[in-house]
């Protein structure tokens, strides 16, 4: 039931912030707070023709402390946003409007992976809030161009990926997102 048409017309339906699916820094806060939020995880893949996957595109970034880490696409879903939509989005937002994502037509995460504020619970931190992510191998076509605050796009082959040293260059349990990843597409043994 997508027609707003039946919501009551109060000042929540109207609010611009609310009908975009943004929030303000502040509502944002309160609600990280309290409630765990949905996002999705993407690791961008190239493929060759049979489909296999031979390279990992990984973000170089700058963390809140300074230190330059590795990442994969991530971002929150917007309220009233589809789970497509919301990788869609991301993908563009990080690696550019050409990079042509494969999403495929019924999307199925290939893990969830719950972040905590608090380390230790799960393989996956995140300092701000409890986030539920849907993560996903998307293959992509395009002309990929780090955007963002993205320094830098690396395209590593699954082992290269999945090594001791560039693990260490992720942070937050990306990299076990990663060597998730490439295990589920059968390229880590």
């Amino acid at each position: 039931m997508t027609d707003t048409a039946d919501y009551p017309a109060d000042d929540f339906y109207r609010d611009t912030t609310q009908a975009t699916g943004w929030l303000t820094d502040e509502d944002l806060a309160v609600i990280r707070a309290q409630l765990p939020l949905v996002y999705v995880d993407a690791i961008p893949v190239r493929v060759d023709e049979s489909g296999d996957v031979v390279a990992v595109g990984l973000l170089l970034r700058v963390n809140g402390q300074g230190v330059i880490t590795r990442a994969v696409v991530s971002g929150r879903v917007m309220y009233h946003e589809r789970i497509r939509d919301a990788l869609l989005r991301h993908i563009e937002k990080d690696l550019g409007p050409v990079a042509l994502p494969q999403v495929p037509p019924s999307p199925q995460p290939f893990t969830v992976a719950e972040y905590f504020p608090t380390p230790g619970i799960t393989a996956y931190h995140d300092p701000r809030q409890h986030a539920v992510s849907l993560a996903y191998v998307v293959p992509v076509t395009g002309d990929c161009r780090p955007q963002q605050n993205a320094l830098d796009l690396a395209w590593l082959t699954p082992e290269e990926a999945c090594s001791d040293a560039v693990q260490a260059e992720m942070a937050n349990g990306q990299g076990t997102l990663v060597k998730q990843a490439m295990a589920h597409v059968g390229r880590l043994i």
